[in-house]
Parts: structure tokens; C-alpha cells; sequence
């Protein structure tokens, strides 16, 4: 077995040796300064001029032509556990297919124009990482080892030096392709110059890691879906495969198997997937992203040498050889059989990308006047709504409508979006789907654009009002015990808990002021000596110098507030603290300080 693979190797690098050096130059034509001098300092491109895995390999494996059954359990439910054999097995590991999944119907409820199918993220998962090495991740997703690509060295690949200090792919010299998506470091966070990029959050634990299978299929669905594409329409399918790495053979392999998965695939378990046996793309030297030893050849299934004629034989990338069908992965065959109602090798598409639109848009009309607004943490009542026309002032039907949010306010579309594209209906509208909005207070303009038109902008004013100070009419102590201490020593830790209520129910975040006061009945003043506290961020010096007033303290979701610990100087005596709140509310505690003994 050894020897056969040895054979392969040597077969497959020299075959495509002249392949490796067409697309090496196509994709790094795509990639950032792809045409500088060797050496010369580069500034990342922005990530949406960047192929995601920077013309990378990629599994050339095709699906079978004879789809297996799915494999059954000891119960003949077909939900089995045991997998059957074959680079083009049609089980998803449970994990990753369940982020496919999630990544669709966030985006679906995002950017519904888009209509992403799921189907087609496996099919990019299935070319770039084998379904993340046969669903190899942990229970939160993440894959139990690095995903890295080669290194974009510019020696059959494109030439990306470093751009994110070897954050993501350890690589210090050059980017390599991350995660089970397979992004380069430029594209998932922008260089990392400002933390901007195609990176995403899709299991919602904070972070936005390209190792895990939920924030990598979430950031792959949002490029997909970039430029206000609609993925039913051919062009704009093709356009966003080809996006991901610019290669007509790469186009043919992820279309074939997105259209093997939209037939039917079965749920495996984690870790049992089948991986992808042969490796190509751009470089083809042996080895593959994996870290394993690989055939290094360029298994096309027929497909062609870019560039040729179809002939006698079929195997250029036109028309079927004689006697041949249009089979996905026939190995002799041309066509990909992958393109819903079409036959044949799809054509390639202009670069770069130009949206379209309806030819008859030529205006976007705001719908209602009253700009909007909304409490912090909260949803707006109303949503922002455009109505497309055309020239005569018709509504138009169809149009594709981008709503934008400022990056610097903390308002998001559903899936934690800042830029949804709507498409308009039967009346030419365009309605957002529903804002939420940030945390913090302040005003921002939300944007309506036409996709592909240049009819003006249409702006609308928001407002984040600051939420309303939870309320609090009465304090009382939780404990009637007597609160002493000795002069020149602290009373005990949490000595003193409040309790919170308004109109007799809890009030939780309710604010407090606490103040050591004087015992005059008539205009009880701040005091100078006895107890006090101290101000927990002081440093050096200040750390220990006494502070009689707190502010900013707020009651817990219990409505119960206990106060810092409480220090003395040498005063003896009995002071007091004072409790209040912003409604009105007022406690006023008494500490007896005893003096020393024998003093």
C-alpha cells in the first residue's frame, strides 16, 4: 500500500505541475499585494477583496455516483452509528452539521434575501476541511486540533506575508489558512489592525475563534451572502464560490457536492466522519492543510486542464467527451450535474463583481416620518421601511434593499448583524427585520441603499434613550443587631445589608448613596472623624486615606445592598450613617465606636 501511495505522488506532481503555476496565478491575483517585490512591506487588503482561504488546497474528491444508503444501527433506524466506507460518504458529523444549520437560519433571519441553504456551507466544509477532519471538534465546536493551510508563501500559492503575528495560524512569516472554513488571518479579522473582518460569533460564547465550527460556518455563510447576493440566482451563486477561492475547478467541486448534500445526507457521530482522500488547488505540492502526508495530486474526475479544448476524450471543460453523461465526479466526464436545471461545466463570471439590480429602480421612498427610537437593551417598536420605484413613480417588486448600521453603535439586526439585505414585495416594500438596541444611550443613522443602483440613500435618525433608574422608596437593615466596634479597629465584614422596595416590591438595581453624617437633627452635614470607608481603587498614599461619602452603590437583584467594610479612627463615641436614594428614601444607622480599653 505504501508503495502505491509513493507511486501516486511522483504521478500526481508531475502531472500537474502546469496547473499548479495557472491557478497559483489566478488566485494570488486575488490575494493581498499579490504584486509586490518579494521582501517588500505589505499592508493587509480589506477582507472583502481577499479570497477567504487565499487560493489555498483544497479536497478535489468528488461524490459517488450511486448514492450509499445511510448506515444503520442494531435497530434498523437508519440513524447509525457506524459509517460506511469511501472518501464521498454522504454522513455529516452531528456537530458540524448542526452549525451548518445554525449559521443558515441566523443569516436566513438576518438577510433573508440571501437565501443561503445550509447545503451549500457543507459543500465549502466538505472541499476546505473534510467536515473539519470528519467532525474532530469538542462539544462546544472547536476543532480538537489546528486546521492550518499551507503557507502562503508565493511558491504555488498566492504570497501573503504575516498579517495577525501568528495570533490564529502560529505562523510568524507568512498567513495560512485557519479552521475548518479555512480563513487566512487577513480576512477573518482584517489583518488584525482594527479587530474588523468576516470573523463572527456563531455559538454566542463572546468570542470569534476560526477553530470553531459554529463561528467559522456563521462568518463563511456572511461572505457568501456579502453584496446583497441572492444564492437561488445562478451568477451570484457562482460568484460567491468563486469569491471563496477563484478556481473554476473549485467551483465545479463544491458545486457537486452542494448539490449531493440537497438530496439527502444522514447525521453521523462527532469524530466518525469520512475524510477526502485526494488534495489540490492552487500549489499541489504533496502534503495537504491537515498536517498529514497527502497524495499531493489533483484528482479532477475528468474535469480538465483549464484552458483546453474539449476533446475526443472528454476531458476538457466544455462539452461531454463522446459517449460519455453528465455524472458528477464520472471520472472522464465533464460536466458537473451540480447546477439546478442546467448541464455542463459552468461558464467563468467576471471578476470583479458588479451587483444588479431591477433595471426599472431608479428612487428608494422612505415609509413613515417619525424617526425611531427605543430603550437601551431593548427592540425598536418599529422597523426601518423603504418603497422602491421606478421612474414613473411605480412601485418595483424584487429589488434588493441594504440596511446599514454605523459600527460604533451597539444596535444590531438579528445574528448580532450590522448590514441586512431585504428584497422588496409585491408592493416595492422593503421593511429591516427587527433592531435591537445597544447598551449605551446616544443617536445614530440607519441607511437604506439599493443594491446595484445608484438611486440616492435613504437615511433614518434613531435614538437609544437611556434606561430608567430602578426606583426605590424604602431601606431598611436585614438585621436589627447592634452594630459596635473599637476605636482604631474595623466593625465586621458585610456588617451593614440594606434592603431595597418601591411601593412594597424588591427593587433591584436600585442606587444608593451611603454618607458618615454629623448628629445635627435640622441639616445633618458630612463628617470629619469617627468611622469610615475606604476607596477600593485607591493606590500608593491614598489607599488608606478615610472617605466618608460612597456613591454608585446599587442593590442586587434581590433588591439587598451590603455596605463596604466600615474602619474607625480614635474617635469614640456613637455616629451615624445615612442611607439614601433618589426617591426619597432615607435609613439612618447608628455605630457605637467603644474606646480603647484602658484608656
Amino acid at each position: 500500500m505504501a508503495a502505491t501511495i509513493r507511486r501516486r505522488l511522483q504521478r500526481g506532481a508531475a502531472s500537474t505541475a502546469v496547473a499548479a503555476l495557472v491557478l497559483a496565478a489566478l488566485t494570488a491575483s486575488q490575494a493581498p499585494a499579490a504584486t509586490e517585490a518579494a521582501g517588500a512591506k505589505q499592508k493587509p487588503a480589506p477582507p472583502a477583496d481577499t479570497p477567504i482561504d487565499g487560493g489555498s488546497t483544497y479536497f478535489t474528491d468528488r461524490p459517488p455516483l450511486h448514492r450509499p444508503a445511510p448506515p444503520r444501527d442494531a435497530h434498523g433506524t437508519g440513524q447509525g452509528t457506524a459509517l460506511g466506507t469511501g472518501p464521498a460518504e454522504a454522513g455529516l458529523p452531528a456537530t458540524v452539521l448542526a452549525a451548518y444549520k445554525k449559521a443558515a437560519s441566523a443569516i436566513d433571519a438576518s438577510d433573508p434575501g440571501c437565501r443561503l441553504p445550509w447545503q451549500l456551507l457543507a459543500g465549502i466544509g466538505k472541499v476546505e476541511s473534510g467536515q473539519a477532519r470528519g467532525g474532530a471538534v469538542d462539544a462546544e465546536g472547536t476543532t480538537l486540533q489546528p486546521i492550518l493551510g499551507p503557507q502562503l508563501n508565493g511558491h504555488g500559492f498566492a504570497r501573503i506575508t504575516d498579517t495577525d503575528g501568528g495570533r490564529y495560524d502560529g505562523d510568524l512569516t507568512h498567513d495560512r489558512a485557519v479552521g475548518p472554513m479555512q480563513f487566512i488571518p487577513s480576512t477573518w479579522s482584517n489583518g488584525g489592525l482594527d479587530g474588523t473582518g468576516w470573523g463572527a460569533d456563531g455559538n454566542s460564547d463572546g468570542k470569534k475563534d476560526p477553530n470553531n465550527i459554529f463561528d467559522a460556518a456563521l462568518a463563511a455563510g456572511r461572505y457568501l451572502c456579502a453584496g446583497g447576493r441572492d444564492l437561488s440566482v445562478q451568477d451570484d451563486l457562482d460568484r460567491a464560490i468563486l469569491g471563496y477561492n477563484n478556481s473554476e475547478d473549485y467551483l465545479r467541486t463544491v458545486l457537486s457536492w452542494y448539490t449531493f448534500y440537497r438530496h439527502g445526507t444522514h447525521e453521523v457521530p462527532d469524530g466518525r466522519g469520512v475524510l477526502p482522500v485526494h488534495r489540490g488547488g492552487a500549489g499541489k505540492p504533496g502534503g495537504d492543510s491537515t498536517g498529514r502526508t497527502g497524495s499531493g495530486a489533483h484528482h479532477d474526475h475528468g474535469s480538465g486542464t483549464p484552458g483546453r479544448k474539449p476533446g475526443k476524450g472528454g476531458s476538457g471543460t466544455g462539452k461531454p467527451g463522446k459517449g460519455q453523461h453528465n455524472h458528477p465526479g464520472k471520472p472522464g466526464g465533464s460536466g458537473t450535474g451540480d447546477t439546478p436545471g442546467g448541464t455542463g461545466t459552468p461558464k467563468p463570471k467576471p471578476t470583479p463583481e458588479t451587483p444588479t439590480g431591477p433595471a426599472r429602480l431608479t428612487a428608494l421612498e422612505r415609509v413613515g416620518d417619525k424617526d425611531l427610537s427605543a430603550t437601551a437593551g431593548t427592540e425598536f417598536a418599529a422597523a426601518p421601511r423603504v418603497r422602491a420605484k421606478d421612474a414613473t413613480g411605480k412601485a418595483v417588486a424584487g429589488a434588493p434593499v441594504r440596511f446599514t448600521l454605523p459600527p460604533s453603535t451597539g444596535a444590531r439586526f438579528p445574528g448580532d448583524a450590522t448590514t441586512v439585505t431585504v428584497t422588496t414585495d409585491k408592493d416595492g416594500l422593503a421593511t429591516a427585520p427587527t433592531l435591537r438596541a445597544g447598551d449605551k444611550a446616544g443617536a445614530f443613522t440607519i441607511r437604506a441603499t439599493a443594491v446595484g443602483r445608484t438611486a440616492p440613500a435613504v437615511a433614518f435618525g434613531a435614538t437609544v434613550k437611556a434606561k430608567p433608574a430602578p426606583k426605590a422608596d424604602k431601606l431598611a437593615r436585614t438585621s436589627d443587631k447592634e452594630l459596635t466596634a473599637t476605636a482604631g479597629q474595623a466593625f465586621a465584614e458585610d456588617a451593614v445589608e440594606v434592603e431595597a422596595t418601591y411601593q412594597g416590591k424588591i427593587a433591584a438595581g436600585a442606587a444608593v448613596t451611603a454618607t458618615m453624617v454629623t448628629d445635627d437633627p435640622k441639616k445633618p452635614a458630612e463628617n470629619d472623624k469617627g468611622p469610615y470607608f475606604k476607596d477600593p481603587e485607591a493606590t500608593g498614599d491614598d489607599k488608606d486615606k478615610p472617605v466618608r461619602t460612597l456613591t454608585g452603590l446599587t442593590t442586587d437583584a434581590n433588591g439587598l445592598l451590603k455596605l463596604p467594610k466600615i474602619y474607625t479612627d480614635m474617635h469614640a463615641g456613637t455616629f451615624l450613617l445615612r442611607l439614601t436614594t433618589a426617591d426619597g428614601a432615607v435609613l439612618t444607622v447608628k455605630l457605637k465606636v467603644a474606646a480603647p480599653a484602658g484608656s
